[in-house]
């Protein structure tokens, strides 16, 4: 049975303090009306989701605007595989699937679906199935579609990361173990023991009960749910003590994944980059390509609509109308036209060099193949430093300051959120 929801209204309180939610480029506020125009889900993937459709229709709103800034990600075990605190072997380069199912943001269309199980077959075929999700990506659509694309490869191998969703009605442990459950629901469609999930993250933190949330993580790992646990869009403080409550309970916190590119260095100036590498915790680096940006698509001339235009005009009308940015586009192509690949390639690879593992999502065979294509080859030392130079020039296209994440627990005072 489909349910159609045609123009449905949804209104959400922000959860996160005072800090503006926006999507992808600071400009749609949390409290903003979201409308969802033939909105197509499949109820037998919806019950098992996010509880009842008032919920739902919740998550919907959020799903427009935390997810901007949210990650990427994709696994297998590979020649190339980097371990994890865990047991968890990560390859140096993932697929994620934000736009999987999203029809809010990306324009989702299941006419496309074939296009989607050819990149998830592709990835299979390089050993590289390695998959980041959530549970708000289409609303549980793009974990149903994941499910669906493994169960009938009759591949047992893919590596799955899904995220649970620190939602404002969302403030205790078991609602963690639930979405837990509901997760694999959907990504096990088959009969049988279902596949536990490799990576488990909680998406963003809240702006109260974070400790509840780690407790259910815990308690997911506990119970054999998850084969690790990791945390997305935590800042040091933060990332220190979930590690820290964890390993109380002899649970290793695998990962921090967080956004970072040429346009987005914070992670690495403030020293998140560092206090991962001194845990042990491995860095999954969403938004490698800035929205697009790093790929030279845009210019001064040739500008993204909706949301991304204020980025646009961030990057070319400012007080040097570009200079900085084309600066460093000029480098890139320089370094992409020796290795004879696309510039792409290169902004993948400059965060593959910070010793992170960079998600960018494929919704094409072409961008897949494109985008594993960065596995290939590795700048060298000097290219590293030509492109860090160039890009520290160049304003951060984002701010932390717009970011919708909370910056502190105000129940513990515990700082979340710094980039």
């Amino acid at each position: 049975m489909n349910i159609k929801s045609s123009a449905i209204t949804v209104l959400i309180a922000s959860s996160f303090g005072s800090s503006a939610a926006f999507v992808s480029n600071g400009a749609a506020r949390m409290q903003t009306k979201l409308f969802v125009e033939d909105f197509n889900l499949d109820e037998g993937n919806i019950e098992p989701a996010l509880g009842d459709r008032r919920n739902l229709f919740k998550a919907a709103g959020a799903l427009a605007t935390a997810n901007a800034l949210l990650p990427n990600i994709a696994s297998a075990e590979t020649p190339t595989a980097l371990q994890t605190a865990s047991s968890l072997k990560l390859p140096k380069m993932g697929l994620g699937a934000w736009a999987w199912g999203d029809s809010i943001f990306w324009g989702y269309n299941p006419k496309n679906d074939n296009d989607l199980k050819e990149v998830f077959n592709y990835a299979v075929s390089k050993n590289l199935a390695f998959f980041d999700t959530a549970e708000l990506y289409g609303i549980g659509r793009s974990e149903s579609l994941l499910g669906k694309f493994r169960n009938e490869s009759k591949v047992k191998d893919v590596q799955i990361a899904t995220k649970f969703a620190a939602l404002p009605f969302r403030t205790k442990s078991t609602d963690v173990v639930k979405a837990c459950k509901d997760s694999l629901k959907r990504l096990n469609p088959q009969t049988g023991e279902p596949i536990p999930i490799d990576l488990y993250q909680i998406h963003f933190p809240n702006a109260w009960n974070n400790e509840d949330y780690w407790d259910g993580l815990a308690q997911c790992y506990e119970e054999g749910l998850v084969k690790a646990v990791g945390v997305s869009n935590y800042g040091i403080d933060a990332m220190r003590a979930v590690h820290k409550k964890l390993a109380a309970r002899g649970i290793p916190l695998a990962t921090n994944q967080i956004q970072l590119s040429l346009l987005y260095r914070y992670p690495i100036e403030n020293g998140l980059l560092k206090a991962c590498e001194d845990l042990d915790v491995k860095v999954l680096s969403y938004s490698p390509l800035a929205l697009g940006f790093l790929t030279g698509k845009y210019n001064s001339d040739v500008r993204p609509s909706g949301p991304r235009l204020s980025i646009a005009k961030k990057l070319f009308d400012g007080p040097d109308n570009g200079e900085a940015f084309n600066g460093l586009i000029s480098v890139m192509k320089e370094i992409a036209s020796k290795h004879g690949v696309p510039l792409s390639q290169v902004a993948l690879n400059w965060t593959r060099s910070k010793n992170t593992i960079p998600i960018p999502g494929a919704r094409s065979l072409k961008q897949a193949t494109q985008n594993l294509g960065a596995l290939d080859w590795d700048l060298t030392e000097d290219e590293v430093m030509a492109l860090d130079a160039a890009s520290a020039k160049v304003p951060a296209y984002i701010s932390p300051d717009k970011s919708p994440f909370p910056k502190e627990d105000i129940n513990t005072k515990l700082k979340m959120f710094d980039s």
